[in-house]
């Protein structure tokens, strides 16, 4: 893990609330795991981008005749 960063932030009481009992978490974990879905938005825009662009040259049926 990278070198950990104290910030302070303001956030309103029922927002933290309904993420704290998502979570099952505390403070720290809570915003951690919001931070970190934040940062892989990005990844996910990218890949929607790309969707329908790529030709698979793999054939479907060839793959599902293993899980006979």
């Amino acid at each position: 893990m990278s070198t950990a960063k104290k910030i302070t932030i303001h956030i309103e009481e029922n927002l933290l609330k309904k993420a704290l009992q998502s979570t099952g978490e505390g403070v720290t974990a809570t915003v951690r795991k919001g931070l970190q879905l934040v940062a892989a938005s990005l990844a996910y825009k990218k890949l929607l981008q790309l969707r329908g662009k790529y030709k698979f040259s793999i054939d479907l049926n060839e793959l599902r005749k293993d899980k006979k």
